[in-house]
């Protein structure tokens, strides 16, 4: 048997790869009008992002508990790898830590101190270092090792759902001007920050492919382009690095899971990077 990884919704991670890999998917839940509905499980309401009465919430200890079981087991008692949106932005980790500990000393918790795909690029080196018949501890150090090596910006329309939910940091200066900006975004050591200055959606989704090519360099890299109810713009802003970054495959195309999309707003456009891989589809589709 091998080591099964575990991760959450908001990774993001197609299906497909998730299948190709093993890897297993917690919901994160949204809860509106009463209803507990979880991301990824549930049929959720067409005009979810224009609701505003709406929470998003991690998977509880109990539900944790139930998954890492469940992981333990398929692994053959080799282990269990939870790598989890960040602590910064999510309770998710923290419920993490409190099940693995509850449950079996073989389950490893990661922070991957970033979310979307920033996430799922840290499960998916847990994952590979699994496949190549890594113990435990050597899949634990896989992902440990991707987390500094992921990057990931966003350009949003509007602050005001991240005011409102509190997962941006560093936004007092900002408050009196930011109607008149289109932010860009940047997850630094865990937590979502205002990076960047800019008047235009135009000049910001230039900023993030700016930087984008920046952090690469000439080094092979995978990358993911997320979108909220923004097709035309992510398949743009896919095309740009692609024909910018020589040494990456075609990225990734995805939606943003529904319990970040509240957060970032209809037409928030993100990328994911993590530096020093290719390969990033492993044969799979490279859109979801």
């Amino acid at each position: 048997m091998t080591v099964v990884v575990v991760t959450d919704s908001a990774a993001r991670i197609p299906r497909e790869l998730r299948q190709r890999w093993g890897i297993r998917q917690v919901p994160l839940h949204i809860l509106i009008d009463g209803a507990d509905l979880r991301d990824d499980v549930d049929e959720l309401p067409e005009d979810l992002l224009q609701r505003r009465e709406l929470t998003t919430a991690a998977a509880s200890p109990e539900e944790l508990r139930a998954s890492y079981r469940e992981a333990l087991a398929a692994s053959g008692g080799d282990g269990v790898v939870a790598v989890h949106v960040s602590a910064g932005l999510s309770g998710m980790f923290a419920a993490a830590e409190v099940a693995a500990a509850d449950t079996d000393p073989r389950i490893r918790v990661v922070d991957s101190r970033s979310t979307a795909m920033g996430t799922g690029f840290v499960a998916l080196a847990a994952a590979r270092a699994a496949g190549a018949g890594g113990d435990v501890d050597a899949v634990r150090d896989a992902a440990v090792a991707a987390v500094d090596r992921v990057h990931t910006y966003v350009v949003v329309q509007r602050l005001d759902s991240l005011r409102r939910s509190g997962r941006i940091s560093g936004a007092g200066a900002w408050l009196g001007t930011a109607l008149a900006l289109k932010p860009l975004l940047h997850i630094d050591e865990g937590k979502l920050v205002l990076a960047q200055r800019v008047r235009t959606s135009g000049r910001a989704v230039t900023a993030m492919v700016d930087k984008i090519v920046a952090t690469v360099g000439q080094h092979p890299a995978t990358v993911a382009v997320h979108h909220v109810a923004n097709p035309d713009g992510a398949a743009e802003v896919a095309e740009r690095l692609t024909q910018q970054l020589a040494l990456c495959d075609a990225p990734i195309v995805a939606e943003l899971a529904p319990v970040l999309a509240l957060h970032v707003g209809a037409g928030a456009l993100g990328v994911c990077v993590d530096v020093g891989r290719t390969g990033p589809h492993d044969g799979a589709e490279a859109t979801a």
